[in-house]
């Protein structure tokens, strides 16, 4: 796959490229749903005592992620695209054919950090290497293909996992996961080149590194919708820990939980459709500050709610709060991110390493607080999408006066 120029047309967009990021991309979304309606035989297999240990599961893998996205970032700037990507990979294969081979939970869980910390690789060095080829227009045009792909993903990855446990064991999934990580790898070194030359490459300095580490922190706007990103995907995460539990025993949905799950997912990529349209009318700050307010207020409301029936709503009552939450939420990801980034231009590798990893780590900390308070009703799931509501229209208010303060 020869390299193209920045100044691409677009008919010279190869659709082959666009496949290989978007499955590189989903392979952290299609580690973690197809999973989903497997967690409670695995827990039995793995003797698993507390129900809700299961969850662990999920939360584990986005911790490997987190810790891994500020490692490998910095040396695919020193060492090359391909190489960081190879390593990647290298550890999400380990991490497959440990859960596969696991014969106890806490086996389990190291393959599952390893799947995220492998994971994160290949995630996080595309973005680059999409960057290394087009830029401008052509960069966004390539991104907007790849992300309707990737909406793909939470749609159908419940429906893979449950398709295969109606004929295969649990660890079919992994053995999934596996083939589609050698596979990947290997389309990689057959048809992709380097995208960043030896003459491009910076040295790999710790001391660039955390002189760019302490300015992200320092920089009031970027720490702010830093945080605010976590705290709302921590309430994202919450859902997908307790979703399995929710659906297929809280409301008894059974076999019909990808349905369930799909439903929300497109809910969400409709709002990530509709935020491209509408972020060019009302501006980013204005649209995610709006959306914000709106889901806290429905949070709130729906706590309300929620207590009045013992935290057991009727399903069709669920699902509609759900899918409004999920809208506003999907109009607030990436425009948070954009104005996290906003002012780390000259430092945009490291700073959005820095971010993806704090974010990560936030929102696996929230999350699994709401998941592990499952007991048996909606109402953790409902207080803690209120609580990081509020705390995130909190931290952005701070956040915007910085960037007001800035701005004289």
């Amino acid at each position: 796959m020869a390299t193209d120029n920045k100044a691409a047309a677009p008919d010279q967009v190869r659709l082959e490229f666009i496949v290989l990021l978007a499955l590189t991309i989903s392979l952290v979304a299609l580690a973690i749903d197809s999973m989903l309606p497997a967690l409670s035989e695995i827990a039995t297999d793995l003797g698993v005592t507390n129900p809700n240990d299961r969850q662990m599961v999920i939360t584990v893998l986005f911790a490997g992620f987190g810790i891994a996205q500020i490692i490998y970032g910095p040396i695919s700037d020193s060492v090359g695209r391909k190489p960081a990507i190879y390593a990647g990979f290298v550890v999400f294969i380990a991490g497959s054919i440990l859960a596969i081979l696991s014969q106890d939970f806490t086996t389990m869980l190291i393959g599952r950090f390893l799947q995220g910390f492998g994971a994160a690789g290949p995630r996080t060095v595309t973005v680059a290497m999409v960057r290394d080829r087009y830029e401008g227009r052509a960069m966004a045009r390539i991104m907007s293909l790849v992300t309707s792909v990737f909406i793909l993903v939470p749609v159908l990855a419940p429906s893979i996992g449950q398709g295969i446990l109606l004929v295969a064991h649990w660890r079919a999934i992994f053995w999934m996961l596996l083939v589609l990580g050698v596979v990947t790898a290997l389309w990689f070194a057959l048809r992709l080149d380097e995208t960043l030359p030896r003459e491009r490459r910076r040295e790999l300095s710790v001391a660039r590194i955390l002189r760019a580490i302490i300015e992200t922190f320092r920089t009031r706007v970027a720490l702010g919708y830093m945080t605010a990103t976590g705290l709302v995907f921590g309430a994202f995460i919450g859902y997908l820990a307790s979703a399995q539990q929710i659906f297929q025993e809280m409301f008894g949905m059974g076999k019909l939980f990808p349905i369930c799950f799909g439903t929300l997912a497109i809910t969400f990529g409709a709002a990530s459709l509709t935020n491209a349209k509408l972020v060019m009318r009302f501006g980013m700050r204005k649209l995610s500050h709006r959306a914000l307010l709106g889901h806290t207020i429905l949070s709130l409301v729906f706590v309300v709610v929620a207590f009045y029936v013992d935290g057991k709503p009727p399903f069709l009552v669920f699902m509609a709060y759900m899918m409004g939450a999920f809208f506003l939420i999907g109009l607030l990801f990436g425009n948070f991110n954009a104005m996290a980034m906003a002012p780390l231009g000259h430092i945009a590798g490291v700073g959005a390493a820095v971010i993806g990893m704090m974010t990560t780590f936030i929102s696996v900390g929230c999350g699994a607080i709401i998941g592990h308070a499952y007991q048996g009703t909606i109402m953790p799931l409902a207080i803690g999408f209120s609580v990081l509501g509020v705390l995130s229209l909190l931290v952005t208010r701070w956040a915007d006066k910085g960037h007001i303060e800035g701005a004289h």
